[in-house]
């Protein structure tokens, strides 16, 4: 199985999710808390990072927030949800990031509810 470095790829360290969204760090804590975005340690540091896919044009992707409420309700881990939105599913096609990045939250959020069961 993929690591979950492997698999996200790209990953923004919390000041560099600052720097993107033209926020004070203490925000990026508050957008995480409010589950507007999602975080893990990664690295052998351990460095809290958020997926870089998260972040489209300077603001953090529209319809992640819902989706993350969702699968959280659901009983996913914070690494669970990122799996989640980045593993490949041969129905959509693709990842279930991408559908949302192309507009698509509505299927991607049943999905995610009937992943839940």
């Amino acid at each position: 199985m993929n690591t979950l470095e492997n698999l996200v790829g790209s990953w923004l360290t919390l000041p560099d999710v600052a720097e993107a969204l033209d926020l004070s760090i203490t925000k990026v804590h508050g957008l995480i808390n409010e589950r507007a975005l999602v975080s893990v340690r990664v690295t052998d540091r351990g460095i809290r990072s958020v997926p870089a896919e998260f972040i489209d044009d300077g603001h953090v992707l529209e319809s992640l927030k819902g989706t993350v409420v969702v699968l959280g309700d659901s009983g996913f881990s914070d690494e669970e949800i990122i799996r989640w939105l980045f593993t490949e599913d041969e129905s959509l096609p693709g990842r279930p990031v991408d559908a949302l990045k192309a507009g698509r939250k509505t299927e991607i959020r049943r999905r995610a509810q009937s992943s839940a069961w």
